[in-house]
């Protein structure tokens, strides 16, 4: 009887088992099925002096473009990963690295500041992924550092050198420029490429200074500056750096006294004027492609953005951002792949067109051909509201703020 009892008992662990493993079966059947998610890495500055040029503001703009198209791709998810690369290009590196080769990711979008896009740069060639710059400002990334497998959006120094230095130099009819410029690729080519507008505009450059990136004092740099009884003290600089000389030299007393001198700040984002306030920097002439109260669609997508990051104020990095996002999804939808190549050639083939574009078109050398906005910080009487901060003066084409293609001479090699 015991021997029957026992027989029967194992008998019943036996099926319980058995039952266990059916159930087990299915269940890795269906994660071993499951697709692979789709990873978009978004690199830029999460502390430092750049927080708000990219920052959160800039991962927001990117899951806004993926909502926005559906939240997946080629039936495969689409997750957000971000990175504080910390404005150097060794981490800015190993992030991108570490996306490619471990996370599998197929984009990375961003590079806050032109030494760090360079260093992502390479790893998505040596990846063979694609990379979105929107952020870094040299324009030798359409130049001689053009790639197979990036694309450039929203601005470059050469952009912003024109639309703004012709602007303050005929406009205002200022003969005489003296440079304050951040120390690395992004300064150094903002100030060339500026001195070279001034110089076609029948001005002169009457010197520079350099100042390391982070600087908190500009004291020193603001003194050469009255110094050297320059018409024009141009800033080229960005993020918090810029926001500190600004402030600074109205604290000096620079601006407006017995040498009649004027500040340009040549990268001024709406979100620094917030930044600096209204006093401090009423009249300061710049230029964006894009500006929140420009359109009802711009004014729309920004209410979206205020409503996570209340209290901020988008800028031209945060909306190119979200349409290089959305455009090259689109493009991944359209070629049906995820090879870099193919997906790049295809973003040449399609007009981007979102709340900030209108059939805008990108060059064979990656180039985002974008129009420039002039903007000019309004008075604090002439403001309706804490972000009511500038005024559109004027709408520049691509064509007369871009280089030309032969002008760029890009190589296509990878």
């Amino acid at each position: 009887m015991h021997r029957v009892e026992r027989a029967v008992r194992f008998s019943r662990r036996i099926g319980v088992l058995l039952a266990a493993a059916a159930a087990i079966v299915p269940f890795a059947t269906a994660r071993a099925q499951a697709p692979q998610p789709f990873i978009i890495g978004v690199s830029g500055d999460q502390s430092g002096p750049y927080i708000d040029v990219t920052g959160p503001g800039q991962v927001l703009a990117a899951e806004l473009a993926v909502a926005d198209f559906g939240g997946q791709v080629l039936g495969r998810p689409i997750v957000i990963r971000s990175a504080d690369d910390q404005n150097r290009p060794d981490i800015a590196s190993a992030n991108a690295r570490r996306w490619f080769d471990v996370d599998r990711a197929e984009v990375i979008v961003g590079g806050g500041n032109s030494t760090t896009a360079f260093a992502v740069l390479n790893a998505a060639r040596q990846a063979g992924r694609s990379f979105l710059v929107v952020g870094a400002g040299n324009p030798d990334f359409a130049g001689k550092e053009c790639s197979a497998v990036s694309t450039q959006w929203a601005y470059d120094t050469h952009a912003q050198a024109v639309a703004t230095g012709v602007y303050l130099s005929r406009g205002v009819g200022v003969g005489s420029w003296f440079f304050i410029t951040a120390d690395y690729a992004f300064g150094h080519a903002l100030e060339r490429d500026t001195g070279r507008v001034v110089a076609a505009a029948g001005g002169r450059v009457a010197g520079s200074v350099r100042a390391p990136l982070g600087t908190a004092d500009f004291s020193s740099f603001l003194l050469q500056a009255q110094g050297s009884r320059a018409g024009v003290i141009a800033l080229a600089l960005a993020g918090q750096d810029l926001i500190n000389a600004i402030k600074q030299a109205g604290e000096f007393g620079l601006v407006g006294g017995a040498g009649g001198q004027r500040l340009a700040g040549l990268s001024l984002l709406s979100n620094d004027v917030v930044g600096i306030g209204l006093a401090a920097a009423e009249g300061l002439v710049a230029s964006e492609s894009f500006y929140w109260d420009r359109t009802e669609e711009t004014r729309a997508w920004t209410r979206r953005f205020n409503a996570r990051l209340p209290g901020k104020i988008p800028n031209m990095v945060h909306a190119a951002t979200y349409s290089a996002v959305l455009h090259y999804l689109r493009a991944v939808q359209a070629a049906g792949t995820v090879e870099a190549r193919t997906v790049n050639a295809k973003m040449k083939e399609l007009p981007v067109n979102d709340f900030n574009n209108a059939d805008v078109r990108i060059r064979q050398d990656g180039r985002v051909l974008n129009p420039m906005y002039i903007l000019r910080v309004k008075s604090p009487r002439a403001s309706t509201g804490p972000f009511d901060v500038q005024e559109v003066l004027a709408t520049l084409p691509a064509e007369q703020v871009f280089r030309t293609a032969e002008e760029a001479g890009c190589r296509l090699s990878n």
